[in-house]
């Protein structure tokens, strides 16, 4: 897998603005080799009083195709670029803080998920900057290791909701990596929300509908 350009700030996101005065944020997060319309469908499901931010990956893998991070798969699983994780984990906290900001949107009003890869930023944001959001979804993703020595020691005061959402049959991150990552957040002190569906590496009607009803509880 190769990308072009160094640049890992973000440079491109659509925005749905929302309809009357906003309830919240919601920052949804593409996965390895799509882009900022991957999750359209996602954002179009959503209440119309949020206002929806899909920012583009800063790696760009051919046309159309983005990245947060380099991964290879092998036989021991997923191989990833730390550098690159850790540059787009910065960018990102940068770009939700800035939209904060501009829309006037405090992080008790915001949430930020993702599928698969941006599943995993999703959660290495949340987590590592618990006062940027009140919540974060797992979609089909996992959590990586690498974050763990910047998990604040006192998360558990002051914790992120978290939904973790993951299909059963996943060819590409198994079933384990939701149970794992539940099993981290359980320890970790972090409120969370497992749910299983008979699904490969996807994202079926059914799942976007359980995400919305989350959303709508979390920000309410």
């Amino acid at each position: 897998m190769n990308a072009q350009g160094t640049d890992m700030s973000i440079q491109h996101a659509i925005e749905r603005s929302a309809q009357g005065s906003p309830r919240g944020l919601l920052v949804l997060l593409h996965g390895v080799g799509a882009n900022e319309r991957s999750l359209a469908t996602l954002a179009a499901a959503q209440a119309p009083d949020l206002t929806v931010l899909l920012p583009r990956g800063p790696l760009t893998l051919g046309p159309g195709a983005h990245a947060w991070f380099q991964v290879a798969f092998g036989p021991r699983g997923p191989v990833i670029n730390p550098q690159q994780a850790e540059a787009s984990r910065v960018a990102l906290i940068d770009f939700i803080a800035a939209a904060q900001q501009r829309l006037g949107m405090a992080p008790a009003q915001t949430l930020v998920a993702g599928f698969s890869q941006g599943g995993i930023m999703s959660a290495s944001v949340a987590l590592t900057d618990p006062q940027l959001v009140a919540g974060f979804g797992l979609l089909s993703g996992r959590i990586l290791p690498e974050i763990a020595p910047l998990v604040p020691a006192d998360l558990a005061k002051r914790p992120p909701q978290a939904l973790v959402m993951h299909g059963r049959q996943d060819s590409k991150l198994p079933f384990t990596h939701a149970e794992e990552s539940t099993a981290l957040l359980q320890k970790l002190g972090v409120p969370c929300t497992l749910r299983a569906y008979d699904e490969d590496h996807g994202l079926n009607a059914q799942m976007v509908h359980d995400f919305g009803a989350w959303v709508a509880q979390t920000l309410r």
